[in-house]
């Protein structure tokens, strides 16, 4: 009976026309007998976390012995409530292209700056103009001309400048940020974002002002390209499989979840890697092999996902979700005391 609870509190199984276990239970008193009480030392002993892959953009790590609830609450920080920096302004002097002035400015709005927003405050309300500790201003000024030395009809050899990229936007230091910031510290994520195409005699002269703000104002200063999580996918061969059913079980899981050895000369199925199994559940179609395999989810591992636009190292970005929820139980708890 204990391994059954056991099974109910800690997995989801995946059935062939439905999901079992999916509600919560991690709550004193679900089950007769079974020691469920919230305890922080336990949470400690039993909470970890395990960094997978780590690079300026992608970070992928396993968080053990938590509730879905807070998981999800980190998802949601990142995605909406981590503050970046944005172009929030756009100043036309000189627009000839065939994109109008809201196009253009929305699609300028939409491209990564790379700046620590942590070095900057938020824009006072009602300030129109912007000061060195709010505001990074950047300017666009580019023309299109024929190339007189062109002999194709290759609009990229016959005219010069003719498509317009991130890496023509030029930051322009205001106040003392000259003195604070070095080359190359403020930019465009990417300087190979097409913003426009002209022809010979259009031209584009922009100034635009970035401002400090948070996703749920504008997904233009959400810090993420994706933030997700899933709960990490088990797989227990409840009998041997041999032969053709096993090489069949591996057409069924993604690659490198199933993998094949030769015992005694035989074919035999083996669980490899279940972490990669997108659990699709194909192999509840055969009936000769679904009786043989348990599909099921780990209820408390989650594998968490984070990718960064590029504006700070996905790693920070998840630091940062950390530091603003610790403030919003703070301020909770300090509602609480009032």
């Amino acid at each position: 009976m204990a391994g059954v609870i056991e099974d109910i509190r800690t997995r989801l199984t995946l059935k062939e026309y439905a999901v079992d276990n999916t509600h919560s239970t991690n709550f004193p008193g679900s089950y007769a007998g079974y020691d469920d009480a919230l305890n922080l030392r336990n949470f400690k002993k039993n909470f970890k976390v395990d960094i997978i892959r780590l690079c300026d953009e992608f970070l992928e790590f396993d968080m053990v012995g938590i509730d879905a609830a807070i998981v999800n609450a980190f998802r949601r920080i990142l995605i909406s409530e981590v503050p970046t920096m944005a172009i929030e302004k756009v100043f036309v002097n000189n627009n000839t292209s065939i994109i109008q002035d809201e196009v253009l400015a929305h699609r300028l709005g939409l491209i990564p700056i790379y700046a620590d927003p942590r070095l900057f405050e938020y824009v006072s309300e009602g300030d129109m103009n912007g000061t060195p500790s709010d505001t990074i201003v950047f300017e666009l000024k580019i023309k299109c001309s024929k190339n007189p030395n062109a002999d194709t009809t290759d609009p990229d050899d016959l005219y010069i400048n003719h498509k317009v990229y991130s890496r023509h936007m030029k930051w322009i230091p205001i106040g003392n940020q000259a003195d604070l910031f070095k080359e190359g510290d403020i930019r465009p994520v990417d300087d190979d974002i097409l913003i426009a195409k002209l022809r010979p005699g259009q031209k584009l002269d922009l100034r635009m002002h970035c401002i400090k703000g948070i996703g749920k104002d504008h997904i233009k200063f959400s810090p993420v390209a994706t933030a997700s999580y899933r709960l990490l996918p088990e797989i227990t061969l409840l009998n041997s499989v041999y032969g053709e059913q096993a090489r069949r079980l591996q057409t069924c899981f993604s690659p490198g979840v199933i993998e094949i050895d030769i015992v005694d000369g035989v074919e035999r199925a083996r669980v490899a890697h279940a972490r990669k199994d997108t659990c699709s559940r194909e192999v509840l179609r055969h009936d000769d092999l679904k009786n043989s395999v348990r599909l099921s989810k780990v209820r408390d591992h989650f594998i968490f996902s984070v990718e960064s636009t590029g504006a700070l190292p996905a790693n920070i970005l998840f630091t940062e979700s950390i530091n603003i929820l610790m403030k919003k139980c703070q301020t909770f708890l300090g509602k609480m005391k009032t």
